[in-house]
């Protein structure tokens, strides 16, 4: 089965249809890569799958559950959406680290208000509290050593401390990506994550994206690095003008295109 199954998403801002029906599917541990000029709509597709955009038609199903189905966007609750939105992780463009915490407040954040939300709930259902008190020391040791982990996952256990002030580029996105992880979420999202970035401090980041492709690790990136996209996409999926123009595996998309929009795009001078 299918871990991500997206069908008819379609959305709107104003008179404006940026995304005009896009189906995909995606299987567990696959990696895609999605290219594609300015405007296409990659980046609202990514922030559709990651709910802080809210189509006007499609599903979302994750793992063979539906999410998201627009015709009852407005019965979910705010819960609900914190609740699906903790299937994905998304690695912004600019980082968007928390300035006034240091990096392992920054990865565990996330994790310890969650974390609150299941102790209110152990409340209410009246456990004890030994119990709770227990199972909560043990939820934070466990979420702080874990971040402990993620930071030399990505090459910075010696920045625990630091503040995103005193980190380089390349160190904040690798920071965004320690605090993606640290939810575990079923699919990890990337929208062009080396685009803020100089160019010396790309590689950096682009080899630990390229460190976390695993058998169980399923990604979609969104980015402008045709040469990265070939090493590490399992299928490479072309976007233009709202739609999915042609996707593939990247020897046939970048060797053999079929569609004329593909074959324009990749042979612009700028890529």
């Amino acid at each position: 089965m299918a871990i991500l199954e997206v069908r008819n998403i379609r959305k709107n801002f104003g008179n404006v249809e940026v995304l005009k029906g896009i189906d995909l599917t995606l299987e567990k541990g696959e990696v895609v890569v999605i290219i594609g000029s300015s405007g296409s709509g990659k980046t609202t597709f990514l922030r559709c799958l990651n709910f802080l955009e809210t189509p006007q038609e499609g599903t979302i199903a994750v793992d063979g559950k539906t999410i998201f189905d627009a015709q009852a966007a407005g019965a979910y609750s705010d819960n609900q959406i914190r609740k699906n939105r903790l299937h994905f992780g998304l690695v912004f463009q600019q980082f968007n680290l928390f300035p006034q915490y240091n990096v392992l407040k920054n990865i565990t954040l996330a994790a310890q208000l969650h974390l609150k939300d299941e102790i209110k709930a152990m409340k209410k259902e009246k456990a004890p509290h030994f119990e709770i008190s227990e199972y909560k020391k043990a939820q934070l040791e466990k979420i702080e050593q874990e971040a402990i982990d993620l930071l030399a996952k990505v090459g910075l256990s010696d920045k625990i401390k630091a503040y995103p002030f005193q980190l380089s580029g390349g160190q904040q996105q690798r920071v965004a990506i320690a605090r993606a992880l640290a939810l575990k979420p079923d699919i990890l999202c990337f929208d062009e994550p080396t685009s803020a970035l100089d160019p010396e401090l790309t590689g950096e980041v682009l080899r630990v994206i390229r460190g976390l492709k695993s058998s169980d690790r399923t990604m979609i990136v969104v980015t402008h690095e045709m040469e990265f996209a070939k090493s590490v996409a399992d299928r490479v999926v072309f976007m233009a003008d709202g739609v999915i123009v042609e996707q593939g595996p990247p020897s046939q998309v970048f060797d053999n295109p079929m569609n004329p929009k593909t074959k324009a795009f990749l042979s612009t001078p700028t890529l």
